[in-house]
């Protein structure tokens, strides 16, 4: 059985993967804000825009993949400093690309790293946090994305809008530098895993995954989850600047009011979670956030305050659904296989998330005027499939026997 941390070190321990979660996060999310700056520099289309976008998370999917050769076999903390060292490189190649082409591949290369990363995170959280608190301690590690809507992309705007699009990437690696250290300081020995799955080939173990029906519902219940949101988030900044009318200097507005607003929300949502239940929480979040990805694709029209109310409603619902979603997919996992099961969770949540993309970039359009045309389409689609996890969320099952793979140290 896992040996239990002092409160403490359990608290340093989710904060770093929070820090960990917040750089990764933050790299994926700068670029859709910035997606007017870069067509117009490079005179990219819609569904160029949204191959940029796309190809973060479909070379993060391939990453999720192949992590399943070795994510179980090797020891956590280690891999883990070894995939965000490689992270903050492909970052910083990021920030030194100067054309389209260069920028794209360090975009997967980048993606190829940060996939990893929060499928170990998630790991590491389900291997040493009891069942009966992993909803609270989601929540801390979901935070990053609140912080990184709060505090990263306004900054990573201003960056963009006062230096270079590059400058932001730049300061991605430079915290993730020091990120790095604190991670190698704070995070424990897991390792306890290791022996028993040395004695399965790789091949072994990813059948074992796979052929567990509860797996392979949670796996689709987590796909479905991404592309609802994402068929819609990357072309928000698009929208809201071509059709309602706000002005570059307005759209960190948006990530501002919606990251303090899940920032906030986050901590409740996850006591909820553990004291209501992981699925019914998961439901009633799910049906809050389909009529917000509607209603984000029709505020042209609406006064500034207004369109800053609908996008902070729906950040604040998706984030709110993540918490018991990610809660529910990770303690569907049989313990043994966690590991193998979660990279290939990630590799399904970054497919989902890149087809989503390309999907919402082929739905939509622009007309003679240069605004967007059919976002609609999209608002509607990612409505229907988060309607259409309500009813993937009743057929997963959750594993809450005690863990003793695992050893911290």
């Amino acid at each position: 059985m896992t040996p239990a941390l002092s409160p403490s070190r359990e608290r340093w321990l989710l904060l770093t993967l929070a820090g960990v979660q917040f750089t990764h996060i933050l790299d994926f999310m700068i670029m859709m804000p910035l997606g007017p700056q870069l067509t117009a520099l490079y005179g990219l289309s819609t569904a160029q825009f949204g191959l940029l976008v796309s190809v973060y998370t479909f070379s993060a999917g391939l990453s999720g993949l192949l992590a399943t050769l070795y994510v179980d076999r090797l020891e956590r903390k280690r891999l883990l400093l070894l995939m965000y060292g490689l992270f903050a490189l492909a970052t910083l190649a990021c920030g030194l690309s100067t054309a389209y082409g260069p920028l794209l591949l360090a975009r997967a290369a980048a993606g190829m790293f940060g996939g990893v990363l929060s499928a170990l995170s998630q790991t590491i959280v389900a291997d040493v946090v009891p069942f009966e608190r992993r909803g609270r301690a989601m929540a801390v590690v979901m935070t990053a994305f609140s912080v990184s809507t709060v505090a990263g992309v306004p900054t990573g705007l201003f960056l963009a809008a006062h230096l270079s699009w590059q400058a932001p990437f730049l300061l991605i690696a430079l915290i993730a530098c020091v990120l790095q250290l604190l991670a190698w300081r704070t995070l424990p020995r897991l390792d306890g895993h290791v022996a028993h799955v040395h004695r399965q080939g790789w091949l072994q173990a990813l059948r074992q995954v796979l052929v567990q029906p509860n797996h392979r519902r949670a796996l689709a219940l987590s796909g479905c989850t991404m592309m609802a949101g994402f068929v819609v988030i990357p072309y928000i900044t698009l929208y809201v600047q071509a059709n309602a009318g706000l002005r570059a200097d307005q759209v960190p507005w948006i990530y501002l009011c919606g990251g303090v607003a899940t920032l906030l929300t986050a901590r409740h949502v996850g006591r909820w979670t553990d004291r209501r239940g992981k699925a019914e929480s998961f439901r009633r979040m799910a049906l809050m956030v389909a009529p917000a990805l509607v209603a984000i694709t029709v505020t042209a029209g609406l006064p500034v305050w207004g369109v800053v109310v609908v996008s902070t409603l729906l950040f604040m619902t998706m984030n709110g659904r993540m918490i018991p979603g990610m809660a529910l997919v990770s303690s569907a996992a049989d313990p043994r296989w966690r590991g193998t099961f979660m990279a290939l969770n990630s590799a399904v949540q970054s497919a989902s998330m890149g087809l989503a993309a390309l999907v919402g970039g082929l739905l939509i359009g622009r007309d003679a005027q240069g605004q967007i045309t059919h976002y609609w389409v999209a608002g509607w689609l990612g409505a229907f499939l988060s309607l259409l996890t309500l009813w993937l969320s009743h057929r997963v099952q959750l594993h809450v026997a005690p863990d003793d793979q695992t050893s911290p140290r």
